[in-house]
């Protein structure tokens, strides 16, 4: 399959988002910042990229956590996975959290987060009065097991 080809702004200086393997399926997203900004312990602080994408109607961008940043810091994004819907034409932000004990520096060309591109179906609803049973019924958390 072809790749997608989606029309980009880049505003900053930093490299366009970029696979960093050949199986990555997130493209790293860099920090678009005129000076480095504290996180202190459980501060959140909305990072600009200085990119502005035209995304393919069918298709959304979900702006997830970087895992390394997660586990040798502790900062993630806080509303994860981040939505950038079709017809959005914006600035991409990301809203980065502190949850560890440290204090945290953001600098600009930073590696954030990750993007990834994906398609996704929109439905009708249909209201019924009953659904079709299955095995497991209506077992919610933990109803499977450990």
């Amino acid at each position: 399959m072809p790749p997608l080809q989606i029309k980009i702004i880049n505003h900053s200086s930093n490299p366009l988002p970029s696979y960093q393997t050949v199986f990555s399926a997130g493209m790293d997203l860099y920090a678009f910042l005129e000076k480095p900004v504290l996180l202190k312990p459980f501060e959140r602080f909305l990072v600009p990229t200085g990119i502005i994408l035209e995304i393919p109607e069918g298709y959304e961008g979900q702006v997830r956590p970087r895992s390394g940043l997660a586990y040798k810091n502790g900062v993630t994004v806080l509303n994860s996975p981040g939505t950038i819907d079709s017809d959005y034409r914006g600035e991409i932000k990301v809203l980065l959290i502190n949850l560890s004990e440290e204090n945290f520096f953001v600098t600009n060309g930073m590696r954030i987060a990750q993007l990834l591109i994906s398609p996704y179906v929109r439905t009708t609803w249909e209201q019924v009065d009953s659904l079709s049973e299955t095995q497991r019924g209506t077992g919610g958390y933990g109803s499977t097991g450990v």
